[in-house]
């Protein structure tokens, strides 16, 4: 019954968008204005319709209903109550119905408090919302039904993949999807403000929250995921340039771009034409990452559909969304005026660098991404990873790296970087004195190299904002600038550390015997059978000592999943302030010795430390910019009131 109740309201809600669609674009006209006024109420009612429909897929994964396909095909009453909520979207249909619940919630969100656009504006941008919400009801509704019945019954479900039964992957995918659908909202008002030729201030001011939102979504998810992929699947790797990675870091990369050329927009009227095509590149390679992971050409843990029916249905939504809105801009583009001009030497100007090399790296990674499948499909196999990737970004990630170091100290509109050079020298100087080091040492390769000098000259360029400030009275956006960028130099240091000084040692050893990897002496004692609540396992019993330190344990598992049968290594990690030591168990040999992988990665927690840091100066950012906003609603309010008053 709750089953047929989620169905149904899915089915309402699919409906409502196709009123609030037809509503919103009648509303634009003179003889639909009178439409107009059920635009706001209905997109609040759909969010709330999709968010019970969500609800009740929880419900029927929480009981483990096994009538309910997808529960019988994801789900097995042994697992713990929080993977079999996760359950609900560790796989195709729900990923997808949990992509549309956020999606509606947003839209109803914006419906009921955004008042700062015109209304012709704002009925565009939720009849956009109501557009792109359509599709993937119909894509649900028609190929993907979360709630299809199962007969016969079976006794038991086939369980959950068993590497998404872990905390970090029940959380990451609900922050990407926050990412993701946040920079629908984003798509929304450029298309609203295309519709209506209202690209100003006003429009950046009302989607730069939403960016900003996404972006920090965006971040931790990233952050999250990476983290996730390195403790758990056993390879000691944070990042492998994956597509399926890849298809997380796009949108992330123009969202990067999107709020900063917003914010140059809302602050100095600049920017119109870029901030409404990155609006809409964004948005796209949020699509583009959804047709990678649902459409079954990939394969890997995060891809869920095998079936080339629903890829074909997600490439048509994306031709038709992604179509139609450059199509829009196209015809749209004259009426985009320039807005106010800058000096090339100007933080304006340091923006627009830092977005063009960002765009840059945005289309080399999709070029990396898609050429394997494009020549796949031809009948050739091409191998594109690291050493493709690694030095091509590097190209444009080095430059924008310096810009980022000076753009936040230069004026608006226009500057010298005389003026400024004073307060590079200590920068320039970590720099040099980073580049000596390293030769001194010797061993590194050249792009770790480049990125620990460079790291050591962010991170105190990064704190420049704030000399000669009083710190209590520095406004939260300042602080927020002023953390991510020092994050960005952490994770900068983290990544070119392990990069260069990680040792690697896979021995096999029995009981009792000793082994070294970098500065750890690691001795196994024994390995014994553990058992979960649904798996067993090996676990190893590791005693593991840095230099003359204490020792301490570390207890790498191989475990043996039954529902479905599958065997994953679970790593140990035991972290320093300079690093950790990563344990991988492996099988037995028939002399009875052991297999054990080993790392010491120095100062590898930086990378994810970083990473954090720069989702919390976003947070600041967002906290800051909000609160100005209000402040600048109710002053316009109080002046309205103010002047009604007189006129009476």
């Amino acid at each position: 019954m709750i089953a047929e109740f989620g169905l149904a309201a899915l089915w309402l809600a699919a409906a409502l968008a196709a009123l609030q669609l037809v509503a919103g674009a009648l509303g634009l006209t003179r003889r639909g204005e009178a439409l107009g006024g059920v635009v706001r109420p209905v997109a609040v009612v759909q969010g709330l319709l999709a968010l019970v429909s969500f609800l009740c897929l929880i419900y029927v994964f929480a009981v483990t209903d096994l009538s309910v396909k997808l529960v019988a095909m994801n789900s097995h009453s042994m697992k713990p109550l929080v993977f079999k909520i996760a359950g609900a979207w560790g796989n195709h249909e729900g990923s997808m119905l949990l992509w549309v619940t956020v999606m509606g919630m947003a839209g109803g969100f914006v419906a009921l408090i955004e008042r700062r656009l015109p209304e012709p504006t704002m009925l565009a941008t939720l009849a956009g919302q109501a557009f792109v919400s359509l599709g993937f009801y119909a894509f649900l509704l028609i190929a993907s039904n979360p709630f299809e019945r199962l007969s016969p019954v079976p006794a038991e479900g086939n369980g959950l993949n068993p590497l998404l039964q872990d905390l970090g992957l029940a959380f990451h995918p609900p922050t990407l999807y926050l990412g993701y659908v946040g920079l629908s909202v984003a798509f929304s008002f450029a298309i609203g403000a295309l519709v209506t030729r209202e690209v100003g201030p006003a429009f950046a001011r009302a989607m730069r929250p939403w960016v900003m939102g996404a972006w920090i979504f965006l971040t931790v998810g990233i952050t999250a995921g990476s983290y996730w992929a390195y403790y758990e699947l056993g390879w000691g790797g944070w990042w492998f340039w994956d597509p399926v990675e890849n298809a997380s870091l796009m949108p992330w990369l123009a969202a990067t771009a999107l709020l900063h050329s917003a914010s140059v927009l809302a602050a100095r009227n600049a920017l119109r034409a870029w901030t409404i095509m990155l609006g809409v590149v964004a948005f796209s390679m949020s699509m583009i990452g959804t047709f990678l992971v649902r459409s079954g050409i990939l394969t890997s843990v995060h891809a869920f559909a095998v079936d080339p029916e629903r890829g074909t249905f997600i490439l048509a939504l994306l031709a038709i969304n992604i179509g139609g809105a450059l199509t829009l801009f196209a015809l749209r583009a004259a009426t985009v005026t320039e807005g106010e001009r800058f000096a090339v030497v100007s933080r304006e100007g340091a923006l627009v660098f830092n977005n063009v090399m960002l765009s840059a790296i945005l289309g080399i990674v999709l070029f990396g991404t898609l050429y394997p499948l494009v020549a796949e499909a031809m009948g050739a196999k091409v191998s594109v990873g690291p050493p493709y990737f690694n030095p091509m970004s590097a190209l444009f990630a080095v430059p924008m790296l310096m810009v980022l170091a000076v753009g936040p100290l230069l004026r608006w509109r226009r500057d010298a970087f005389s003026r400024v050079g004073k307060r590079l020298v200590i920068p320039a100087m970590l720099v040099a004195a980073g580049v000596i080091a390293l030769l001194v040492i010797g061993g590194v390769a050249f792009l770790p190299f480049i990125g620990l000098a460079l790291a050591a000259g962010l991170a105190w360029a990064s704190l420049m904002p704030l000399r000669e400030r009083n710190l209590r009275r520095t406004p939260l956006p300042v602080w927020g600038m002023v953390i991510a960028h020092f994050g960005i130099a952490v994770a900068l240091f983290g990544m070119s550390s392990e990069s260069a000084f990680s040792v690697e040692k896979l021995v096999a050893v029995r009981p009792g015997e000793t082994t070294q990897v970098g500065p750890w002496l690691v001795r196994l004692e024994r390995v014994e059978p553990v058992a979960g609540p649904n798996w067993t396992a090996l676990e190893a019993e590791l005693k593991v000592r840095y230099k003359d330190s204490a020792p301490v344990i570390a207890r790498p598992q191989s475990r043996s999943f039954w529902a479905p049968p599958q065997q994953t290594s679970e790593s140990s990690l035991l972290t320093r302030w300079n690093g950790q030591l990563y344990s991988v168990l492996g099988g037995e040999a028939e002399d009875g010795r052991w297999q054990l992988r080993l790392w010491w990665k120095p100062f590898v927690t930086l990378i994810w430390l970083g990473g954090l840091l720069i989702a919390l100066g976003g947070v600041l950012a967002l906290i800051g910019r909000v609160k100005s906003d209000l402040r600048r609603l109710i002053a316009r309010d109080k002046i309205a009131d103010r002047r009604e008053s007189q006129c009476r």
